[in-house]
């Protein structure tokens, strides 16, 4: 946080020195108030104040307020609904703040014989306007998205995980889509291809997008036509139909009526992008839930498989071997009623989807005792647990958390260094807050598990991706001696 703020300070005073440096060179430009031949040509009157100076630097001004609003209240502040519409009443602001000022900048244009009546003049200046504001706020977006990338670390650990695919297949795209573009403009391609390819197909990608990302997800019941689903589905229709149709316009210079681009292109929306979106969307969900149940077969499949092998079983009968030479036969009997009970969890409850988190810290602490057993007599080894009792009636996917407890005693506990493990586990509000914390030491030449990477860790990574997407944070730290895991769930 605390770099963020020192961020937004330096973000304040460049846009502070950048609105200084444009209304400097407008006031002390030489070369473009020369526009006054183009009043002088139209026979309308000029006047350097009134049709250059004041309306230039009030665009700059607004602008500069209206970033400064953006980044500082409406990034930091808001959410959700709220931050929605106080993008969209800025848009309106700043998109009538630009019409405004073009009503005098270009008031040469009220003496042109190209519009019949000087209302269809000062519509096209708003539609110049509302393009021009449109088009500050797709470079904002961008800005925006650069700024997420620095400063999200989950959103720059998701684009680490797919390595970078998606980000190059978009970028690919919008390449391919700017070089078409220029080709069919070079090529004096017709109006009507220009416009469906420049504006008609980035509005149906962003609908799309729209849909199949934000609105559809977001739903409580994922049905069309509901009432909670047109309160939300409309005004974003119709504000982006409103924009795209302003481009549409702007594109074919007055030609077409702004009335039959909105309607066309509003039909076109409800009768092909919108149905089309929620088929994508359903398709999606479907292939998802085909991977997310695979994956987490096979995950439970693979530790299961990890688990019950001879390597974790002799160790454990060497463990009781151990104990009962020391004493009678108490700590052994305990042990074994343990991994007894470790056994019939990974047979029986392991197969569900979910299970009740009672029981998943039950099995987890098993194993802590069970590992315990065999480091009680060394002074050197530190085990802390500090796990509560679960909310009663949450849920967890099965074996999710001993991957990182198995993984603290793999490689954190020597015979024959200080080491020590830290476990603390702890409900809140349905949220799940889970911490590991282990020493580090080198496995010896003869160790089995020398040349082993090991499944678990990525197994369960790959787990809360595909069954607690957007609801999970995973932070894996390491240093030369410490290994440190803090995982948050919302069940």
């Amino acid at each position: 946080m605390k770099s963020r703020s020192i961020f937004q300070k330096v973000e304040i005073l460049i846009a502070t020195l950048v609105a200084g440096f444009v209304i400097f060179m407008i006031a002390t430009d030489r070369t473009f108030p020369h526009q006054q031949q183009l009043f002088e040509d139209n026979n309308v009157g000029y006047s350097f104040y009134t049709n250059y100076l004041q309306p230039y630097i009030a665009i700059v001004l607004i602008s500069y307020l209206v970033f400064l609003f953006l980044t500082q209240y409406v990034e930091t502040k808001t959410r959700g609904f709220f931050k929605i519409t106080l993008l969209i009443c800025t848009y309106l602001f700043l998109a009538v703040a630009f019409s405004v000022c073009f009503t005098y900048t270009f008031a040469w244009k009220y003496g042109l014989d190209y519009y019949p009546t000087q209302r269809d003049v000062t519509a096209s200046f708003f539609s110049q306007g509302f393009a021009v504001a449109a088009l500050c706020y797709l470079f904002y977006l961008i800005y925006y998205g650069l700024k997420a990338l620095i400063f999200s670390p989950l959103l720059k650990k998701k684009l680490k995980e797919s390595n970078g695919t998606r980000l190059l297949f978009i970028g690919l795209s919008v390449l391919a889509w700017l070089i078409i573009l220029i080709m069919l403009v070079s090529s004096n391609a017709a109006p009507f291809a220009i416009i469906l390819w420049s504006v008609v197909l980035p509005y149906a990608l962003l609908v799309l997008y729209i849909h199949i990302y934000v609105l559809i997800p977001g739903l409580p019941v994922k049905k069309a036509w509901t009432g909670y689903y047109l309160s939300r589905i409309i005004p974003i229709t119709l504000l982006i139909n409103f924009i795209a149709t302003v481009f549409c316009k702007a594109a074919s210079n007055g030609g077409a009526p702004f009335l039959g681009i909105y309607v066309l292109l509003l039909l076109w929306t409800g009768i092909a992008v919108i149905p089309l979106a929620w088929w994508i969307y359903k398709n999606q969900k479907e292939k998802l839930g085909l991977k997310t149940a695979l994956g987490s077969s096979e995950a439970n499949l693979s530790f299961l498989r990890s688990q019950i092998n001879p390597h974790f079983l002799f160790n454990a009968l060497n463990t009781l071997y151990g104990t009962a030479l020391q004493e009678h036969a108490d700590r052994t009997g305990e042990g074994i009623q343990k991994l007894g009970d470790m056994m019939r969890f990974m047979l029986h409850e392991n197969v569900q989807d979910k299970i009740l988190l009672v029981r998943e810290v039950e099995y987890l602490n098993n194993y802590i005792d069970l590992q315990k057993l065999r480091t009680v007599n060394s002074p050197d080894i530190l085990i802390q647990v500090k796990v509560d009792e679960p909310a009663s009636g949450l849920q967890i996917s099965p074996m999710l958390l001993i991957p990182f407890v198995e993984n603290a005693f793999k490689h954190g506990i020597s015979l024959k260094e200080h080491s020590y493990i830290t476990i603390a586990l702890h409900t809140q509000d349905n949220i799940l807050y889970f911490d590991v914390q282990n020493s580090i030491h080198l496995k010896q030449d003869g160790d089995p598990e020398k040349l082993k990477s090991g499944i678990g860790l990525p197994n369960v990574r790959e787990r809360l991706l595909l069954e607690y997407p957007d609801r999970h944070e995973l932070v894996i730290r390491q240093t030369a001696k410490d290994f440190f895991v803090h995982l948050t769930i919302h069940l």
